[in-house]
C-alpha cells in the first residue's frame, strides 16, 4: 500500500515538472468554472470563496466581507463576482491584494481609501483603477496626492504609502491594459522572491509554484502527511525554497 501511495505522488509531481514547458497544468481536482459563450473572461468568473481569497491576500475573511458587501453605513470597496455566496473573481482578487497593502499602512482608513479611489477612477477615466495598468503609473501618483489632501497625512506617511503600494503593484503581471497574474506575498518580510503566482488561466486560478503546473496545495498536503521539505523539493527537483514557499502560502495566517 506505502508503494502504491508513493508511486502516485511521484507520477503526480512529474506530471507537474513536464508542465514547466508549457504555460500551466491543470492539477486540481476542484471542479474548474464552466466558461459560457457570452460571460465575462476567466479573471472576472467566481473563484475564491472569502476564505480562500483572504487566506492568499493575507486578510481576516471578516475584514474581506466587508470591504466585498459593505456595512449599511458604507458601500463595498469593490463589485464582488457573485454575491451569494460570496465568491471573488482573479480581478477581485487582485483589488483585495492592493487594498490590503493599503491598509497595512497606518493611519489610512478604508473610508479615506474609498473617496481617494473615486477620485482616482475619475481621473483616470477607468471604472475599476485597481487593476488597470495604469494604476501602476498615473494612478499611484494620483492616490498619494489625493491621500494628502484627503486624508491630512504627513509627508513621511504619504512616502511611505507610495513605497508600500510600488512594493505590491512590483507583485502584479499586467496586461496591455488590466492586471494578469499575481505574485502574493507569501515571506513576513515582504521581501521574497516571486515563487507563487496565481493566473486565472492557469491551474483553476489556485497558487502554483511560478515556473511550473505544481499547486502550492499539493505540496502542502504532501508536507502534512509527513513528507519532509527535502523529500519534496527531491521529488519535484526544485529548490527548497520553493518548497517552503508553497507551503507558506496555504499555511500562513492573516497579516
Amino acid at each position: 500500500m506505502l508503494g502504491k501511495r508513493t508511486f502516485t505522488f511521484r507520477r503526480a509531481s512529474t506530471a507537474g515538472i513536464e508542465a514547466t514547458t508549457g504555460a500551466c497544468a491543470n492539477t486540481s481536482p476542484v471542479a474548474k468554472p464552466m466558461h459560457i459563450a457570452g460571460t465575462e473572461l476567466p479573471e472576472e468568473l467566481p473563484a475564491y470563496t472569502a476564505v480562500r481569497a483572504a487566506q492568499i491576500v493575507r486578510l481576516s475573511p471578516s475584514t474581506l466581507r466587508l470591504w466585498a458587501r459593505g456595512d449599511g453605513k458604507q458601500t463595498a470597496l469593490f463589485v464582488a463576482a457573485q454575491r451569494s455566496p460570496l465568491t471573488l473573481s482573479f480581478s477581485n482578487l487582485v483589488e483585495s491584494f492592493v487594498l490590503a497593502s493599503m491598509r497595512r499602512v497606518h493611519e489610512i482608513s478604508m473610508q479615506q481609501v474609498r473617496k481617494a479611489l473615486k477620485l482616482v477612477a475619475k481621473e483616470l477615466g477607468v471604472e475599476r483603477p485597481l487593476i488597470h495598468a495604469r494604476f501602476r503609473t498615473d494612478g499611484v501618483r494620483l492616490f498619494v496626492d489625493h491621500a494628502g489632501q484627503l486624508f491630512d497625512v504627513s509627508r513621511p506617511k504619504q512616502a511611505l504609502l507610495r513605497e508600500v503600494l510600488d512594493a505590491s503593484l512590483e507583485r502584479i503581471e499586467w496586461g496591455r491594459e488590466v492586471a494578469e497574474r499575481l505574485y502574493p506575498w507569501v515571506r513576513a518580510d515582504r521581501s521574497g522572491p516571486k515563487s507563487i503566482v496565481i493566473d486565472p488561466r492557469c491551474g483553476f486560478g489556485q497558487p502554483i509554484i511560478a515556473g511550473t503546473g505544481i499547486e502550492a496545495r499539493i505540496v502542502t498536503e504532501r508536507y502534512r502527511a509527513g513528507e519532509s521539505v527535502a523529500e519534496l523539493a527531491q521529488d519535484y527537483r526544485l529548490d527548497s525554497g520553493q518548497i517552503e514557499d508553497a507551503i507558506r502560502c496555504e499555511t500562513s495566517e492573516a497579516a
